[in-house]
């Protein structure tokens, strides 16, 4: 892969850092390289949106979740967590639904719920985290009319903190059933840039991984001392 084509996959990643262990050096460094790559974003936890977005000055978008990992947080908190962080610099926020309502068929909730976090999030991006590894068929596919129904801009694959991550058939599902507008981003997974290029052939938009920036540091430092 040349650097151009490296540029483009990494011109489509949210670069994220989202452990609970994480520390203010972990999250500088981290928008240091999202700097350094270009990407799209870096997506780290609430409690450093502040500090990341003084620090990064409008030079790059700031990401965060809200409700996560496991979305049954109720709509007032995820509302409040999504205007705070709005409020506290943040960019673009990923929630997680309630997967409950999901399950036994109170859809209607579920799209209220995105619509109330959205309202929340007024202009700022909103993308939806559904779990796909907790979901049938029948339910991935049926999502991304939902979503794009209550507003959201995006629909994501997963958290990274569930079974699975991101896999190619859910991704190609979710393309297959989305209404023109919604975007894709594939999250949890992605271990390669092969990976990253597949997702984005079958039609994901954005990409939620830590791993290709780590990556590409690893191929220019190789680079450097004349291994490659």
């Amino acid at each position: 892969m040349t650097k151009t084509e490296r540029a483009a996959i990494l011109a489509r990643v949210d670069h994220t850092c989202l452990s609970p262990t994480a520390t203010w050096q972990e999250i500088r460094q981290l928008c240091d390289e999202g700097l350094r790559y270009q990407t799209a974003s870096v997506c780290l936890p609430p409690a450093y949106v502040a500090q990341a977005a003084a620090y990064l000055a409008g030079r790059l978008p700031v990401c965060t979740v809200v409700g996560f990992p496991l979305g049954y947080s109720t709509t007032m908190t995820k509302v409040g967590e999504a205007r705070e962080a709005v409020a506290s610099g943040a960019d673009e926020v990923d929630m997680v639904i309630r997967l409950g309502w999901l399950k036994e068929g109170n859809v209607q909730a579920v799209e209220d719920e995105i619509h109330a976090v959205k309202a929340a999030c007024g202009k700022k991006i909103l993308k939806v985290i559904v779990e796909t590894c907790c979901l049938t068929e029948a339910e991935i596919a049926m999502l991304p009319a939902v979503v794009a129904r209550a507003g959201a801009d995006f629909i994501k694959t997963s958290t990274g903190f569930s079974r699975s991550g991101a896999t190619p058939h859910d991704v190609k599902l979710l393309a297959a059933n989305r209404p023109a507008g919604l975007k894709i981003k594939a999250a949890g997974g992605i271990t390669s840039f092969a990976d990253a290029a597949e997702f984005l052939r079958l039609g994901a938009d954005r990409l939620g991984t830590s791993r290709l920036v780590r990556l590409a540091i690893e191929e220019d430092q190789s680079e450097q001392k004349g291994e490659i």
